[in-house]
């Protein structure tokens, strides 16, 4: 009985070991380069989950960085080259009491007021932003993974010029910035 419990714990070990050597990453291709984010599945499921449905299903392709601040954030996802917006799936639940926070180059789930209204929208920290986390805005944002290669891009997008629509949107790109490519590494 000891042998098995041992061999179910060897087995255990290392096919957990085997699924954290295949963190899911996602590789954007943007009109001004490329970044990489690895997505922490294990602290984040449902917001994982929900942002690989729009990775597989093609539709980031297209779509612009449509909120841009500097020493704040890039937001994207959500609107075509034409700032026309894009269908989504239904909302999820808001996971900002993981455990992550709101640091500089991490990826976070955009949504309105209402906690739980998060769809296809993310945005990636500028800067460390503490005051979207859970412990200072209950119930926060929800941080889902981190820019491990090309932050240097994001941060380019800071320094375009932007403007505002008539209906009120700002910090719109004045040149789009659109992800031509979005692909799966694992």
């Amino acid at each position: 009985m000891v042998k098995m419990i041992s061999k179910a714990a060897v087995i255990v070990a290392a096919l957990m070991t085997s699924q954290a050597a295949l963190a899911e990453s996602v590789k954007f291709d943007t009109t001004l380069g490329s970044f990489t984010v690895e997505l922490n599945s294990e602290k984040a499921p449902i917001s994982v989950a929900n942002f690989l449905r729009y990775v597989e299903d093609g539709s980031y392709v297209g779509t612009q960085f449509h909120r841009v601040i500097p020493g704040f954030m890039a937001q994207g996802g959500g609107f075509d080259k034409d700032m026309l917006k894009k269908a989504s799936y239904g909302p999820i639940k808001n996971e900002g009491n993981n455990g992550l926070s709101n640091d500089t180059a991490t990826i976070a789930m955009a949504r309105t007021n209402n906690p739980d209204s998060a769809t296809r929208q993310f945005y990636i920290n500028l800067n460390n932003n503490g005051f979207l986390n859970a412990n200072q805005r209950p119930p926060g944002y929800a941080v889902f993974g981190k820019v491990t290669q090309g932050f240097e891009v994001i941060q380019e997008m800071a320094t375009k010029p932007t403007k505002a629509l008539p209906n009120g949107m700002r910090d719109i790109p004045v040149e789009p910035i659109i992800i031509t490519k979005a692909t799966l590494i694992k």
